[in-house]
C-alpha cells in the first residue's frame, strides 16, 4: 500500500495551512460545478469509444497515464510562471507547482513501475492538444497581464482535476494502491487551487 505518511508530505510541500482530514474530505468528497473544458473532457470521459465505435471504461493503465499527464501539464505551466511571472509571488507559486507535481508524479510511476502497469494513454486523448493551447496563450499575454491569467487557469484546471477525480477516476480504479494514491494526493490539488486563488485575490488589492 502507498506510504500512510505521503499525506503530510504532500501537504507540507503545497504549504498552504489546511488541516488534513478537512483537505482530504474537500478534495475527495466535493463536486465543482466547473465542467471539465480545460484539458479534461476528453481523456477523462468515464466511457470512450475505441477504434471500433464500440464504447469501453477507463482501466487503470489509462488512468495512471491521465494521473501522469496531468502532473505534467502543471509541472509544465508552473515553470513558465517561473520564466514569465511578473511577481515574486506568481514565481514562487510557479517554482511550487513544479517542485510538488514532479513529487506526485514520480510517485505515479514508481508506483506503475511496481505493480509493472505500462501507462496507456486513451485513443481519444485531447488532453496533450488543449494543454498546447493553454501553454500559447499563457505565452501570448503580455508580462502585466500574466499573473492573473495564470492564476485563474490554475484555479479552473485544479477544480478540472478535483472534479475529474471525484466523478470519474475514483470510481474506475480497480486496483488498491492505485485508488490509494489517487485519495493520498487529492489535498494537493486542492492546496493548489485554492492558494491560487487567494494569491490571485491578494494581487488584484494592490494594483
Amino acid at each position: 500500500m502507498v506510504d500512510p505518511d505521503m499525506t503530510n508530505s504532500i501537504l507540507s510541500l503545497s504549504r498552504f495551512p489546511m488541516r488534513r482530514s478537512t483537505a482530504l474530505f474537500l478534495a475527495v468528497f466535493t463536486v465543482p460545478a466547473l465542467g471539465l473544458a480545460t484539458g479534461f473532457a476528453g481523456p477523462l470521459a468515464a466511457r470512450s469509444p475505441d477504434a471500433s465505435g464500440a464504447v469501453v471504461a477507463l482501466d487503470d493503465p489509462t488512468i495512471v497515464a491521465i494521473f501522469d499527464a496531468a502532473n505534467t501539464a502543471d509541472i509544465e505551466t508552473g515553470g513558465l510562471a517561473v520564466k514569465r511571472g511578473h511577481s515574486k509571488e506568481v514565481r514562487d507559486f510557479g517554482a511550487m507547482l513544479v517542485r510538488d507535481h514532479t513529487g506526485v508524479r514520480q510517485l505515479g510511476r514508481d508506483l506503475a513501475a511496481k505493480l509493472k502497469v505500462t501507462p496507456t494513454p486513451p485513443a481519444d486523448d485531447t488532453g496533450a492538444r488543449d494543454h498546447a493551447a493553454a501553454m500559447k496563450r499563457l505565452g501570448a499575454v503580455s508580462s502585466a497581464e500574466f499573473d492573473h491569467a495564470f492564476l485563474q487557469h490554475e484555479v479552473a484546471y485544479h477544480k478540472a482535476v478535483i472534479d475529474a477525480v471525484t466523478t470519474t477516476l475514483l470510481p474506475a480504479i480497480k486496483n488498491a494502491d492505485v485508488k490509494a494514491l489517487v485519495v493520498k494526493v487529492a489535498p494537493a490539488f486542492q492546496a493548489h487551487m485554492l492558494a491560487a486563488q487567494q494569491l490571485d485575490d491578494k494581487l488584484a488589492k494592490v494594483k
